[in-house]
């Protein structure tokens, strides 16, 4: 064989041999780190924000990584969201539905490729389907709610704000209603959707407001609805006159309430969801028993007990 053909040859083996050799990789990660995917129904609002960040630090920690895709409150754009994410194989998914009945069909997906999935908040229809679930006590933040209106208006003539699509604001809409009825002085005058936001809750707060003269109080299923009715209650001229309730207790939502702007609200812990979700699916990957539902308490904050941080005010 001549000079240059044997240097050739030589210089060409070792890919030979590496184009044989089968691959430890996975797409998104190595056989050294994992990485998990998080579909959240929305990052416009700090809950879901400090949910995200919750779950990242806690993958973090094990040397492991995160993708998140906000989902924009869209349901079809979750459904591609998460199949963008299974092509990926993660090793497990974290998924805060938009829809708490409509992703039954990316669940199935997700079983069939073997990717586990963890819902965080807001429960979803077929929870037969997932490993767990991890959220809020959200009847009890609701329940709370009402207690503390309650306590202040024990007639109160109420607009609930709602966001219907979501199991987690469905829960709490049950448990302000099931501590109404311990106080028979108190009455809905209706129920519309708030769609969960600041913006959306503003129009809507503004014509029930002048629909309802003798109406009273609000109960927003989240701290942005509950801004978004203060709002409207304040361009309306009925500051002082209209007391609002809600559930989160976001930095804004507390602030809230230590300027007599919101009567309380039902403080969440949106980054103690993420930690136990990502400890739960751990668990599941080392082959231990998983709890199929994990509720996380939460606490009432009105003005007698609120903390402001700085970065509240």
């Amino acid at each position: 064989m001549k000079p240059f053909l044997t240097l050739l040859i030589a210089g060409l083996a070792p890919f030979a041999f590496q184009s044989c050799k089968p691959s430890t990789e996975k797409s998104g990660q190595t056989a050294s780190t994992k990485m998990f995917g998080i579909s959240m129904q929305t990052l416009n609002n700090p809950f879901f924000v400090e949910l995200n960040n919750g779950l990242k630090a806690a993958v973090e920690a094990h040397g492991d990584h995160v993708v998140t895709l906000d989902a924009q409150f869209n349901s079809l754009k979750q459904k591609n969201d998460v199949s963008d994410l299974l092509n990926q194989q993660p090793a497990a998914i974290f998924l805060n539905p938009v829809n708490w009945e409509g992703v039954k069909g990316i669940l199935i997906e997700a079983k069939r490729k073997s990717v586990p999935v963890i819902v965080v908040d807001a429960p979803v229809s077929d929870p037969d389907l997932v490993l767990c679930q991890v959220a809020s006590d959200n009847f009890e933040a609701g329940r709370m709610a009402c207690e503390a209106l309650a306590k202040v208006k024990p007639a109160a003539k109420i607009v609930v704000l709602h966001l219907s699509l979501n199991r987690a604001c469905i829960d709490r809409v049950a448990g302000f209603k099931a501590e109404m009825a311990k106080h028979p002085g108190m009455a809905i005058l209706d129920v519309q959707e708030g769609k969960g936001s600041t913006e959306g809750a503003r129009p809507v707060m503004r014509d029930l407001l002048g629909r309802f003269p003798e109406l009273d109080a609000a109960f927003p299923i989240n701290d942005p609805s509950a801004l978004g009715c203060v709002s409207a209650i304040e361009s309306a001229g009925r500051a002082g006159q209209v007391s609002v309730v809600s559930v989160d207790g976001s930095r804004e939502g507390i602030a809230a309430v230590a300027s007599g702007k919101l009567l309380s609200t039902s403080a969440q812990a949106p980054e103690e969801i993420g930690r136990i979700a990502v400890e739960k699916a751990y668990a599941h990957l080392e082959g231990k028993p998983v709890e199929k539902e994990i509720k996380v308490p939460v606490k009432l904050i009105t003005k007698e007990n609120v903390h402001v941080t700085p970065e509240a005010k």
